[in-house]
């Protein structure tokens, strides 16, 4: 009679997961969505993790190309990687949430502007260090032509965005895509790697997570293309279409597939539910909560007696959406290839649906 039991609810979580599906091929469909990745997550496993759709619009009536090994570009959810990557580094001593940047780099001071002179790391990483927000093209299209690799282009926009005057008002944080980029300078120095680096040794070798910088068609020709509307067509960006994000790299400019992004969300579920893995616990706990509203990577707030991290992230071609709940230890996960509003409407209502979902297992 026990087996019968124990057969009965895997029929009936086969069942529902199946639903889930049917629902998601629907919202793609009426949202104009070529591929939908999704995922719900718990401290010991994955609950559903699936692929649908088709890498193109184009290819919308042939069969699906989807695979669980399809990237997404993450957009603005790179933040929370960076933010890992720092909590790395503090717990290795090799600078701390408090270190001011011009301690740090005392060379960046000269021709900064004066109200940025206590700025710190955990300032820049938790958007209170007031640098202007870099969020649209034309912020990066008034920028001069910078020359070297990388890790020197870094360092010059950050000395050229020092001299901006900061953001004046009274919000508890103000967003900036500068911030991170001023931050992962803080961090190369701190450690002797480049941002890039880091990010290899601690994703890759440290956490077997794989990545790529950059869309994902521009690391592999057939993987999925973003997409973005020209006139009234949804349109699949070619990898050669002249967008460089590469100014904005620590704080949105990494892909990643359903599998690893899923092990990266369950990493920092099993920090919160008290166990220690790469980081501490009480290190998750910091880059969760430590901060009101917006803390290190995440959006942290608390809804419904239900406390709550987030992140939403698009460069306008993809749009990426993570949700933590904080009690219950459970995420929830959706990537499209398209960042249109009908693209984001599509989906918040898969994350409404998986939460369903999870109520009735």
């Amino acid at each position: 009679m026990h087996w019968l039991l124990i057969i009965f609810i895997l029929l009936v979580k086969i069942s529902s997961a199946q639903d889930l599906v049917a629902i998601a091929d629907k919202i793609i469909d009426e949202n104009n969505i070529p591929e939908m990745a999704f995922a719900v997550v718990v401290k010991d496993s994955i609950l559903i993790q699936k692929v649908i759709g088709h890498h193109k619009i184009t290819e919308k009536n042939e069969i699906s190309t989807a695979e669980l090994d399809d990237y997404f570009h993450l957009g603005s959810n790179t933040k929370a990687i960076t933010g890992f990557i720092a909590a790395y580094l503090v717990e290795k001593r090799k600078i701390r949430w408090t270190t001011r940047l011009f301690d740090l780099l005392p060379e960046l001071k000269k021709n900064s502007n004066e109200k940025y002179g206590d700025i710190s790391l955990g300032d820049l990483l938790s958007h209170r260090a007031y640098i202007q927000p870099f969020t649209s093209g034309w912020e990066y299209r008034k920028l001069p032509k910078f020359t070297g690799n990388k890790q020197e282009q870094r360092i010059q926009f950050a000395e050229l965005v020092l001299t901006f005057p900061p953001v004046e008002n009274r919000n508890i944080y103000n967003y900036s895509n500068a911030g991170y980029s001023i931050a992962a300078v803080m961090l190369e120095k701190a450690s002797g790697k480049t941002w890039e680096e880091l990010v290899y040794e601690i994703l890759k070798l440290k956490l077997q997570l794989d990545f790529q910088f950059g869309w994902p068609n521009r690391n592999a020709e057939n993987q999925p293309y973003g997409h973005w509307k020209e006139k009234d067509d949804l349109i699949p960006v070619s990898a050669g279409t002249e967008y460089d994000l590469s100014l904005a790299e620590p704080a949105g400019d990494i892909s990643m597939n359903i599998r690893n992004y899923a092990k990266f969300i369950q990493l920092n579920i099993e920090g919160l539910s008290g166990d220690n893995n790469l980081l501490r616990s009480e290190t998750y706990r910091y880059i969760h909560k430590e901060k009101k509203e917006y803390s290190i990577g995440w959006v942290n707030y608390e809804r419904n007696n239900s406390e709550i991290s987030e992140h939403a992230g698009s460069d306008g071609t993809f749009f990426s959406y993570v949700q933590i709940d904080r009690q219950n230890l459970i995420g929830y996960i959706v990537f499209v290839n398209s960042g249109t509003e009908g693209a984001q409407k599509g989906v918040f209502e898969m994350i409404e649906e998986m939460k369903k979902y999870v109520e009735e297992m």
